[in-house]
Protein backbone atom coordinates (compact mmCIF):
# COMPACT_ATOMS: atom_id res chain seq x y z
CA UNK A 1 0.00 0.00 0.00
CA UNK A 2 0.65 3.78 -0.87
CA UNK A 3 1.95 5.47 2.30
CA UNK A 4 0.94 9.08 0.98
CA UNK A 5 2.21 10.48 4.36
CA UNK A 6 5.94 10.00 3.03
CA UNK A 7 5.41 12.78 0.37
CA UNK A 8 6.52 15.25 2.58
CA UNK A 9 9.25 14.00 2.96
CA UNK A 10 10.45 14.61 -0.86
CA UNK A 11 13.14 17.11 -1.06
CA UNK A 12 12.30 20.63 -2.81
CA UNK A 13 14.75 21.22 -6.37
CA UNK A 14 16.74 23.88 -4.52
CA UNK A 15 17.20 21.75 -1.60
CA UNK A 16 18.54 19.24 -3.78
CA UNK A 17 20.53 21.46 -6.07
CA UNK A 18 22.42 22.41 -2.59
CA UNK A 19 23.79 19.29 -1.68
CA UNK A 20 27.51 19.33 -1.61
CA UNK A 21 27.57 15.63 -3.41
CA UNK A 22 26.66 17.55 -6.50
CA UNK A 23 29.50 19.63 -6.98
CA UNK A 24 31.39 17.49 -9.36
CA UNK A 25 28.63 17.13 -11.71
CA UNK A 26 27.98 21.05 -11.25
CA UNK A 27 31.72 21.23 -12.87
CA UNK A 28 30.02 18.95 -15.72
CA UNK A 29 26.82 19.80 -16.23
CA UNK A 30 25.19 23.59 -16.73
CA UNK A 31 22.73 24.08 -13.95
CA UNK A 32 19.84 24.37 -16.18
CA UNK A 33 20.24 20.42 -17.41
CA UNK A 34 20.84 19.61 -13.35
CA UNK A 35 17.92 21.10 -12.46
CA UNK A 36 16.10 18.91 -15.54
CA UNK A 37 17.81 15.87 -13.93
CA UNK A 38 16.92 16.45 -10.18
CA UNK A 39 12.65 16.95 -10.99
CA UNK A 40 12.72 13.86 -12.85
CA UNK A 41 14.28 12.23 -9.97
CA UNK A 42 12.00 13.80 -7.90
CA UNK A 43 9.09 12.78 -10.02
CA UNK A 44 10.40 8.93 -10.27
CA UNK A 45 10.45 9.14 -6.35
CA UNK A 46 7.37 9.92 -5.84
CA UNK A 47 5.73 7.45 -8.31
CA UNK A 48 7.77 4.94 -6.34
CA UNK A 49 5.94 6.35 -3.35
CA UNK A 50 2.86 6.04 -4.62
CA UNK A 51 2.87 2.71 -6.17
CA UNK A 52 4.08 1.40 -3.04
CA UNK A 53 7.50 1.03 -3.89
CA UNK A 54 9.49 3.30 -2.02
CA UNK A 55 11.36 1.39 0.83
CA UNK A 56 12.97 2.43 3.51
CA UNK A 57 15.47 4.18 3.02
CA UNK A 58 15.01 8.41 3.65
CA UNK A 59 13.67 9.91 0.58
CA UNK A 60 16.19 12.88 0.24
CA UNK A 61 18.81 9.87 -0.23
CA UNK A 62 16.59 8.28 -3.02
CA UNK A 63 16.11 11.51 -5.34
CA UNK A 64 19.83 12.50 -4.67
CA UNK A 65 20.97 8.55 -5.71
CA UNK A 66 18.41 8.84 -8.99
CA UNK A 67 19.94 12.13 -9.37
CA UNK A 68 23.70 11.20 -9.28
CA UNK A 69 23.08 7.85 -11.21
CA UNK A 70 21.00 9.35 -14.10
CA UNK A 71 23.22 12.37 -14.71
CA UNK A 72 26.34 10.10 -14.39
CA UNK A 73 24.98 8.11 -17.55
CA UNK A 74 24.31 10.89 -19.34
CA UNK A 75 27.16 12.39 -19.50
CA UNK A 76 29.13 8.65 -19.84
CA UNK A 77 30.27 8.39 -23.61
CA UNK A 78 27.16 6.14 -25.40
CA UNK A 79 29.91 5.59 -28.15
CA UNK A 80 33.54 3.67 -26.45
CA UNK A 81 36.37 1.73 -26.73
CA UNK A 82 35.45 -1.99 -26.06
CA UNK A 83 37.88 -4.86 -25.95
CA UNK A 84 36.81 -7.70 -28.68
CA UNK A 85 37.15 -11.29 -26.95
CA UNK A 86 35.29 -12.78 -29.30
CA UNK A 87 38.15 -13.93 -32.12
CA UNK A 88 35.95 -12.39 -34.83
CA UNK A 89 38.29 -9.96 -36.31
CA UNK A 90 35.92 -7.94 -38.59
CA UNK A 91 32.84 -7.91 -36.02
CA UNK A 92 30.44 -5.50 -37.48
CA UNK A 93 28.53 -4.56 -34.17
CA UNK A 94 32.19 -3.47 -33.34
CA UNK A 95 33.25 -1.39 -36.29
CA UNK A 96 34.66 -4.19 -38.32
CA UNK A 97 38.25 -3.26 -38.91
CA UNK A 98 40.66 -1.46 -36.07
CA UNK A 99 42.50 1.03 -37.90
CA UNK A 100 46.19 1.21 -38.96
CA UNK A 101 48.56 3.52 -37.04
CA UNK A 102 49.11 5.45 -40.53
CA UNK A 103 45.06 6.08 -40.74
CA UNK A 104 45.03 7.50 -37.51
CA UNK A 105 47.74 9.77 -37.53
CA UNK A 106 46.45 11.15 -41.33
CA UNK A 107 42.92 11.38 -39.15
CA UNK A 108 44.47 13.55 -36.39
CA UNK A 109 46.41 15.68 -38.78
CA UNK A 110 43.40 16.78 -40.64
CA UNK A 111 40.71 16.59 -38.28
CA UNK A 112 41.62 19.68 -36.28
CA UNK A 113 41.84 21.81 -39.25
CA UNK A 114 40.91 22.59 -42.84
CA UNK A 115 41.97 20.51 -45.68
CA UNK A 116 41.88 20.77 -49.52
CA UNK A 117 38.69 18.62 -49.65
CA UNK A 118 37.86 19.79 -52.54
CA UNK A 119 40.23 22.81 -53.85
CA UNK A 120 42.66 21.96 -56.73
CA UNK A 121 45.84 23.34 -54.58
CA UNK A 122 47.88 23.44 -58.38
CA UNK A 123 44.70 25.79 -60.11
CA UNK A 124 42.76 27.26 -56.70
CA UNK A 125 40.04 25.75 -58.28
CA UNK A 126 37.24 23.53 -56.97
CA UNK A 127 37.98 20.24 -57.06
CA UNK A 128 36.63 16.85 -56.61
CA UNK A 129 37.01 14.86 -53.08
CA UNK A 130 37.06 11.32 -55.01
CA UNK A 131 40.21 12.57 -57.24
CA UNK A 132 42.12 12.59 -54.13
CA UNK A 133 42.34 8.45 -53.71
CA UNK A 134 41.46 7.77 -56.78
CA UNK A 135 44.33 7.26 -58.69
CA UNK A 136 45.83 4.87 -55.38
CA UNK A 137 42.53 2.98 -56.37
CA UNK A 138 42.89 2.09 -59.55
CA UNK A 139 46.56 1.16 -59.36
CA UNK A 140 45.51 -1.25 -56.72
CA UNK A 141 42.73 -2.66 -58.57
CA UNK A 142 43.90 -1.86 -62.48
CA UNK A 143 40.32 0.05 -62.44
CA UNK A 144 40.11 2.66 -65.58
CA UNK A 145 38.31 4.88 -62.89
CA UNK A 146 36.92 5.05 -59.25
CA UNK A 147 34.42 6.63 -56.83
CA UNK A 148 33.64 6.74 -52.85
CA UNK A 149 30.86 6.80 -51.14
CA UNK A 150 29.31 6.04 -47.31
CA UNK A 151 29.08 2.21 -47.13
CA UNK A 152 29.12 -0.68 -49.86
CA UNK A 153 25.08 -0.84 -49.59
CA UNK A 154 25.06 3.25 -50.99
CA UNK A 155 27.50 2.16 -53.76
CA UNK A 156 25.16 -0.46 -54.81
CA UNK A 157 22.03 1.74 -54.60
CA UNK A 158 23.96 4.26 -56.39
CA UNK A 159 25.31 2.31 -59.48
CA UNK A 160 21.41 0.79 -59.63
CA UNK A 161 20.36 4.03 -59.75
CA UNK A 162 22.50 5.18 -62.34
CA UNK A 163 22.15 2.39 -64.55
CA UNK A 164 19.08 0.67 -63.87
CA UNK A 165 16.52 3.20 -62.79
CA UNK A 166 12.96 2.67 -65.02
CA UNK A 167 14.81 -0.52 -66.49
CA UNK A 168 15.32 -3.66 -65.83
CA UNK A 169 18.26 -5.23 -63.73
CA UNK A 170 18.86 -9.04 -64.03
CA UNK A 171 19.78 -10.96 -61.27
CA UNK A 172 20.15 -14.75 -60.51
CA UNK A 173 17.78 -15.85 -57.52
CA UNK A 174 20.28 -17.60 -55.62
CA UNK A 175 22.27 -14.05 -55.15
CA UNK A 176 19.47 -12.37 -53.41
CA UNK A 177 21.16 -12.49 -50.37
CA UNK A 178 20.55 -10.10 -47.30
CA UNK A 179 23.65 -8.28 -46.48
CA UNK A 180 22.87 -7.93 -42.74
CA UNK A 181 20.29 -5.42 -40.47
CA UNK A 182 17.81 -6.66 -42.76
CA UNK A 183 18.61 -4.56 -45.82
CA UNK A 184 18.07 -7.54 -48.60
CA UNK A 185 19.08 -6.58 -52.35
CA UNK A 186 15.50 -6.91 -53.32
CA UNK A 187 14.82 -3.98 -51.21
CA UNK A 188 18.19 -1.84 -52.19
CA UNK A 189 16.72 -2.66 -56.20
CA UNK A 190 13.39 -1.08 -55.48
CA UNK A 191 14.31 1.89 -53.69
CA UNK A 192 16.97 2.71 -56.37
CA UNK A 193 14.59 2.67 -59.16
CA UNK A 194 15.53 -0.83 -61.32
CA UNK A 195 12.70 -3.53 -61.64
CA UNK A 196 14.41 -6.50 -60.61
CA UNK A 197 14.19 -9.41 -62.80
CA UNK A 198 14.91 -12.88 -60.85
CA UNK A 199 16.20 -15.80 -63.49
CA UNK A 200 17.59 -19.05 -62.53
CA UNK A 201 16.55 -21.21 -59.14
CA UNK A 202 17.57 -20.80 -55.66
CA UNK A 203 20.82 -23.03 -56.54
CA UNK A 204 21.26 -23.41 -59.94
CA UNK A 205 21.42 -20.23 -62.98
CA UNK A 206 22.46 -20.94 -66.35
CA UNK A 207 24.28 -19.19 -68.78
CA UNK A 208 21.17 -19.17 -70.63
CA UNK A 209 18.64 -18.03 -68.28
CA UNK A 210 20.63 -14.43 -68.72
CA UNK A 211 20.20 -14.74 -72.22
CA UNK A 212 16.98 -14.99 -72.47
CA UNK A 213 16.07 -12.55 -70.06
CA UNK A 214 18.07 -9.38 -71.56
CA UNK A 215 15.65 -7.28 -72.91
CA UNK A 216 15.48 -3.66 -74.72
CA UNK A 217 14.14 -2.75 -71.24
CA UNK A 218 17.24 -4.45 -69.50
CA UNK A 219 19.80 -1.50 -67.86
CA UNK A 220 22.39 -4.13 -66.45
CA UNK A 221 23.10 -7.46 -65.17
CA UNK A 222 23.67 -8.01 -61.48
CA UNK A 223 26.13 -10.27 -59.65
CA UNK A 224 26.52 -10.60 -56.53
CA UNK A 225 29.11 -12.59 -54.66
CA UNK A 226 27.88 -14.55 -52.01
CA UNK A 227 30.48 -13.34 -49.33
CA UNK A 228 28.27 -14.24 -45.93
CA UNK A 229 27.25 -17.63 -46.93
CA UNK A 230 28.11 -20.99 -48.89
CA UNK A 231 25.81 -23.04 -51.08
CA UNK A 232 26.95 -26.69 -51.84
CA UNK A 233 25.69 -29.69 -53.41
CA UNK A 234 23.77 -29.32 -56.36
CA UNK A 235 24.69 -25.93 -57.46
CA UNK A 236 25.81 -23.78 -60.43
CA UNK A 237 26.31 -19.88 -61.17
CA UNK A 238 26.96 -18.47 -64.23
CA UNK A 239 31.07 -17.36 -64.00
CA UNK A 240 31.41 -13.44 -64.18
CA UNK A 241 33.40 -14.01 -67.41
CA UNK A 242 30.46 -15.11 -69.16
CA UNK A 243 27.75 -12.88 -67.73
CA UNK A 244 30.02 -9.95 -69.11
CA UNK A 245 29.75 -11.35 -72.64
CA UNK A 246 26.06 -12.00 -72.37
CA UNK A 247 25.76 -8.27 -71.42
CA UNK A 248 28.08 -6.65 -74.14
CA UNK A 249 26.81 -9.17 -76.64
CA UNK A 250 23.73 -6.93 -76.10
CA UNK A 251 24.88 -3.54 -75.01
CA UNK A 252 24.13 -3.62 -71.30
CA UNK A 253 26.61 -3.02 -68.34
CA UNK A 254 27.57 -5.74 -65.45
CA UNK A 255 27.57 -4.78 -62.02
CA UNK A 256 29.81 -6.91 -59.63
CA UNK A 257 28.65 -6.44 -55.88
CA UNK A 258 31.87 -8.11 -53.78
CA UNK A 259 30.85 -7.41 -50.68
CA UNK A 260 34.14 -7.02 -48.87
CA UNK A 261 36.56 -6.60 -51.91
CA UNK A 262 40.05 -7.99 -51.52
CA UNK A 263 43.44 -5.97 -52.91
CA UNK A 264 45.52 -8.99 -52.17
CA UNK A 265 45.68 -12.90 -52.90
CA UNK A 266 44.31 -14.04 -49.42
CA UNK A 267 46.12 -17.28 -50.01
CA UNK A 268 49.31 -15.60 -49.01
CA UNK A 269 48.01 -15.28 -45.99
CA UNK A 270 46.90 -18.90 -45.09
CA UNK A 271 43.03 -17.87 -45.93
CA UNK A 272 40.79 -19.06 -48.91
CA UNK A 273 40.46 -18.13 -51.96
CA UNK A 274 38.28 -14.41 -51.92
CA UNK A 275 37.94 -12.98 -55.47
CA UNK A 276 40.07 -10.22 -55.86
CA UNK A 277 38.81 -6.30 -57.25
CA UNK A 278 41.73 -6.88 -59.91
CA UNK A 279 39.81 -9.77 -60.77
CA UNK A 280 36.42 -8.70 -61.72
CA UNK A 281 38.00 -5.87 -63.12
CA UNK A 282 40.01 -8.31 -65.59
CA UNK A 283 36.96 -10.47 -66.37
CA UNK A 284 35.37 -6.95 -67.57
CA UNK A 285 32.60 -5.74 -65.40
CA UNK A 286 31.74 -2.11 -65.71
CA UNK A 287 31.32 -1.43 -62.51
CA UNK A 288 32.88 -3.30 -59.01
CA UNK A 289 31.47 -2.00 -55.56
CA UNK A 290 33.14 -3.15 -52.46
CA UNK A 291 33.28 -2.10 -48.99
CA UNK A 292 36.55 -0.42 -47.16
CA UNK A 293 36.00 -1.16 -43.79
CA UNK A 294 36.13 -5.19 -44.26
CA UNK A 295 38.87 -7.07 -45.47
CA UNK A 296 40.27 -4.00 -46.85
CA UNK A 297 41.12 -2.98 -43.26
CA UNK A 298 40.36 0.98 -43.62
CA UNK A 299 37.41 3.14 -42.64
CA UNK A 300 33.55 2.74 -43.14
CA UNK A 301 32.84 3.62 -46.93
CA UNK A 302 31.89 2.24 -50.17
CA UNK A 303 34.03 1.74 -53.47
CA UNK A 304 33.04 1.67 -56.98
CA UNK A 305 35.50 0.91 -59.93
CA UNK A 306 34.94 0.75 -63.29
CA UNK A 307 35.28 1.84 -66.77
CA UNK A 308 35.58 6.16 -66.95
CA UNK A 309 32.23 6.41 -68.93
CA UNK A 310 30.51 4.41 -65.88
CA UNK A 311 32.05 6.36 -63.11
CA UNK A 312 31.67 9.23 -64.18
CA UNK A 313 27.76 8.99 -64.73
CA UNK A 314 28.30 7.95 -60.90
CA UNK A 315 29.86 11.22 -60.28
CA UNK A 316 27.64 13.02 -61.96
CA UNK A 317 24.33 11.29 -60.44
CA UNK A 318 22.78 14.04 -57.62
CA UNK A 319 22.59 10.88 -55.40
CA UNK A 320 26.16 10.80 -55.21
CA UNK A 321 26.23 14.14 -52.65
CA UNK A 322 23.92 12.62 -50.87
CA UNK A 323 26.29 9.51 -50.16
CA UNK A 324 29.45 11.57 -50.00
CA UNK A 325 31.94 10.38 -47.31
CA UNK A 326 33.85 13.47 -45.13
CA UNK A 327 37.48 14.27 -44.88
CA UNK A 328 38.11 12.02 -42.06
CA UNK A 329 36.80 8.74 -43.81
CA UNK A 330 39.33 9.99 -47.31
CA UNK A 331 42.14 10.41 -44.95
CA UNK A 332 42.00 6.99 -43.34
CA UNK A 333 40.90 5.57 -46.62
CA UNK A 334 44.00 7.18 -48.25
CA UNK A 335 46.65 5.91 -45.31
CA UNK A 336 45.26 2.55 -45.49
CA UNK A 337 45.60 2.29 -49.45
CA UNK A 338 48.93 3.46 -49.15
CA UNK A 339 49.69 0.25 -46.98
CA UNK A 340 49.19 -1.73 -49.51
CA UNK A 341 51.89 -0.38 -51.95
CA UNK A 342 54.04 -2.40 -49.89
CA UNK A 343 52.00 -5.83 -49.30
CA UNK A 344 55.26 -7.44 -47.85
CA UNK A 345 55.05 -5.05 -44.69
CA UNK A 346 51.20 -5.36 -44.60
CA UNK A 347 50.89 -8.10 -41.47
CA UNK A 348 53.44 -5.57 -39.38
CA UNK A 349 51.63 -2.51 -40.38
CA UNK A 350 47.88 -3.51 -40.64
CA UNK A 351 45.93 -4.80 -37.81
CA UNK A 352 43.65 -6.45 -39.82
CA UNK A 353 46.62 -8.97 -41.91
CA UNK A 354 48.35 -8.55 -38.54
CA UNK A 355 45.50 -10.53 -36.54
CA UNK A 356 44.54 -13.05 -38.92
CA UNK A 357 48.19 -14.12 -39.63
CA UNK A 358 49.17 -13.72 -36.00
CA UNK A 359 50.75 -17.59 -35.52
CA UNK A 360 48.64 -19.29 -33.29
CA UNK A 361 51.80 -20.68 -30.84
CA UNK A 362 51.90 -16.18 -30.14
CA UNK A 363 48.40 -16.01 -29.64
CA UNK A 364 48.35 -19.14 -26.80
CA UNK A 365 51.29 -17.15 -25.06
CA UNK A 366 48.95 -14.30 -24.73
CA UNK A 367 46.35 -16.10 -23.62
CA UNK A 368 48.98 -17.64 -20.68
CA UNK A 369 49.42 -13.82 -19.89
CA UNK A 370 45.98 -13.05 -19.70
CA UNK A 371 45.99 -15.87 -17.20
CA UNK A 372 48.75 -15.35 -14.91
CA UNK A 373 47.23 -11.72 -14.53
CA UNK A 374 44.51 -12.89 -13.10
CA UNK A 375 45.99 -14.96 -10.89
CA UNK A 376 44.04 -16.39 -8.22
CA UNK A 377 39.66 -15.89 -8.21
CA UNK A 378 36.77 -17.46 -7.46
CA UNK A 379 36.60 -19.06 -11.02
CA UNK A 380 37.83 -22.11 -12.66
CA UNK A 381 39.89 -20.28 -15.59
CA UNK A 382 42.41 -21.91 -17.88
CA UNK A 383 43.49 -21.16 -21.64
CA UNK A 384 41.78 -23.46 -24.33
CA UNK A 385 41.75 -24.04 -28.08
CA UNK A 386 39.36 -22.07 -30.12
CA UNK A 387 38.21 -20.75 -33.44
CA UNK A 388 38.55 -16.91 -34.83
CA UNK A 389 36.60 -16.08 -37.48
CA UNK A 390 37.24 -13.31 -40.16
CA UNK A 391 33.98 -11.46 -39.89
CA UNK A 392 31.75 -9.27 -41.68
CA UNK A 393 30.82 -11.63 -44.44
CA UNK A 394 34.06 -12.40 -45.39
CA UNK A 395 35.06 -16.08 -45.04
CA UNK A 396 31.88 -17.46 -44.16
CA UNK A 397 32.80 -20.86 -43.57
CA UNK A 398 36.47 -20.37 -42.81
CA UNK A 399 38.00 -20.93 -39.39
CA UNK A 400 41.21 -19.52 -37.27
CA UNK A 401 42.82 -21.73 -35.17
CA UNK A 402 42.79 -19.74 -31.99
CA UNK A 403 43.21 -19.80 -28.29
CA UNK A 404 41.19 -18.85 -25.18
CA UNK A 405 40.47 -17.94 -21.63
CA UNK A 406 37.97 -19.89 -20.42
CA UNK A 407 36.44 -18.72 -17.03
CA UNK A 408 33.67 -20.69 -15.65
CA UNK A 409 32.38 -18.20 -12.56
CA UNK A 410 31.63 -20.10 -9.23
CA UNK A 411 29.36 -17.40 -8.09
CA UNK A 412 27.17 -15.79 -10.61
CA UNK A 413 26.07 -17.62 -13.64
CA UNK A 414 27.99 -17.10 -17.27
CA UNK A 415 25.11 -14.44 -18.43
CA UNK A 416 25.95 -12.52 -15.15
CA UNK A 417 29.48 -12.48 -15.12
CA UNK A 418 29.40 -11.39 -18.90
CA UNK A 419 26.99 -8.61 -18.47
CA UNK A 420 29.50 -7.62 -15.96
CA UNK A 421 32.78 -7.45 -18.52
CA UNK A 422 30.15 -5.41 -20.32
CA UNK A 423 29.53 -2.85 -18.21
CA UNK A 424 32.93 -2.49 -16.87
CA UNK A 425 35.10 0.64 -17.16
CA UNK A 426 36.95 -1.63 -20.06
CA UNK A 427 33.79 -3.47 -21.12
CA UNK A 428 35.15 -6.71 -22.60
CA UNK A 429 33.08 -8.93 -25.21
CA UNK A 430 33.28 -12.36 -25.10
CA UNK A 431 31.03 -15.91 -26.28
CA UNK A 432 29.03 -17.90 -24.05
CA UNK A 433 28.98 -21.41 -24.48
CA UNK A 434 27.83 -24.31 -22.28
CA UNK A 435 27.56 -22.12 -19.15
CA UNK A 436 31.15 -20.73 -19.55
CA UNK A 437 32.94 -17.54 -21.00
CA UNK A 438 35.38 -17.67 -22.80
CA UNK A 439 37.94 -14.61 -24.27
CA UNK A 440 38.99 -15.59 -27.46
CA UNK A 441 42.84 -13.43 -27.56
CA UNK A 442 43.35 -13.46 -31.22
CA UNK A 443 41.41 -10.61 -31.17
CA UNK A 444 43.23 -8.83 -27.82
CA UNK A 445 45.96 -6.75 -28.29
CA UNK A 446 48.90 -6.99 -26.53
CA UNK A 447 48.18 -3.46 -24.69
CA UNK A 448 44.90 -4.56 -23.39
CA UNK A 449 46.17 -8.04 -21.45
CA UNK A 450 46.41 -6.20 -18.50
CA UNK A 451 42.97 -4.59 -18.97
CA UNK A 452 40.84 -8.00 -19.53
CA UNK A 453 42.72 -9.46 -16.53
CA UNK A 454 41.63 -6.53 -14.25
CA UNK A 455 37.97 -6.28 -15.76
CA UNK A 456 37.80 -10.17 -15.54
CA UNK A 457 38.84 -10.00 -11.55
CA UNK A 458 36.35 -6.74 -10.92
CA UNK A 459 33.71 -8.75 -12.47
CA UNK A 460 33.86 -11.61 -10.00
CA UNK A 461 34.50 -9.09 -7.36
CA UNK A 462 38.10 -9.37 -6.36
CA UNK A 463 39.72 -5.94 -5.84
CA UNK A 464 42.79 -5.02 -7.63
Amino acid sequence: MADRSRLSQLPGIDRVLADDRLAPLKERLPVEHLTAFARSAVDTVRERVLAGKGGAEDLVEQVLNTLLARSEAFLDPRLKRVINATGVVLHTNMGRAPLAEAALKRIQETAGGYTNLEIDLATGDRGSRTDLVEELVCRLTDAEAAAVVNNNAAAVLLALNTLAMGKEAVVSRGQLVEIGGSFRIPDIMERSGARMVEVGTTNRTHRADFEDAVTDQTGLLLSVHPSNYEVVGFTAEVGLADLVEVAHARGVAVLHDLGAGCLIDTRTLGLGYEPLVSDSVEAGADLVTFSGDKILGGPQCGILVGTGDHIAAIRKNPLMRALRCDKLTYAALEATLMLYLEPDRLSERHPVIRMLTEPVDQVRERASKVLEAVGQVPAKVEVVDSSGQVGSGAFPVEKVASAAVRIVPEQVSADAFSRRLRKGESPVIGYTREDTVHLDVRTILDDDVAAVALAVRTALGVEG
